[in-house]
């Protein structure tokens, strides 16, 4: 047993740095009977692209999804071994951790990473579920301690989502479908590209769009490029002349 090759137990050697790849922004969205979670697909290292199609939504489990900002690489495994737990609390206990369970069990998860995030390698995860009991989705966003905060209607995550948000605000309306939430989270990635350059627009000419998964009560599933890239397409042709999005 090697405990300390977890991400928990690792540290770097004193006055090393790493210049690693960080994935950016995250948008969630709830909607009625559900939630859905975006991602834009570029990853950053320094002032380059580290990567320009780089996955940052995945699935949990059955019901839940979890998007991931901050050091690509350290987010990435701390999701394939939240992945492993999840799986493995249902076949032990027989049946699904609760949308708390779930949350809390992922902010322990990144409190065990603080001493390399006080280094410069930070996780900041954004988490969202679909509760049975009230029939509804929820988000979670998190801080580097492992603090856990339970989000309404909205949030977004990365060195994009001050824009982001700011656009959710505007867009996000009570008891919206699931295709209007679709366009919101889509268009909150667009002006968040449009004024961080960490985060990535869509990509017309390599046709890399964002990454869009939603969480109902059949389950989690991921919207296919050819739907991702008509919204895409659509609100790119909409603000051809009308770039600030004004309605």
């Amino acid at each position: 047993m090697t405990p300390q090759l977890l991400p928990g137990g690792r540290t770097l050697p004193p006055g090393s740095s790493i210049d690693a790849p960080h994935g950016t922004t995250i948008v969630a969205v709830q909607f009625a009977g559900g939630v859905l979670m975006a991602g834009d697909r570029r990853a950053t290292m320094g002032n380059l692209i580290a990567n320009r199609d780089m996955e940052k939504v995945f699935a949990a489990d059955e019901y839940s999804v979890v998007g991931i900002a901050g050091t690509a690489g350290l987010a990435i495994e701390l999701v394939k071994l939240y992945q492993v737990e999840l799986e493995h609390y249902e076949k032990i206990e027989g049946t699904l951790m609760s949308v708390e369970g779930k949350a809390n069990r992922l902010a322990s998860m990144i409190r065990g990473n603080l001493a390399m995030a006080m280094q410069g390698l930070a996780v900041v995860p954004l988490f969202a579920g679909y509760d049975s009991r009230d029939r509804a989705g929820r988000i979670y966003s998190y801080d580097v301690t492992g603090g856990c905060y339970r989000e309404h209607d909205h949030h977004s995550v990365g060195s994009g989502s001050l824009f982001a948000r700011g656009a959710l605000k505007k867009l996000w309306r009570p008891d919206m479908d699931e295709a209007g939430a679709v366009r919101i989270a889509v268009e909150a990635l667009y002006d968040a590209a449009d004024d961080d350059s960490a985060t990535g627009g869509p990509d017309l000419g390599r046709r890399i769009w964002p990454t869009l998964a939603v969480v109902d009560v059949d389950g989690a599933r991921f919207l296919t490029d050819d739907v991702l890239g008509e919204v895409a397409l659509q609100i790119v042709a909409d603000r051809r002349d009308n770039p600030g999005g004004a309605r």
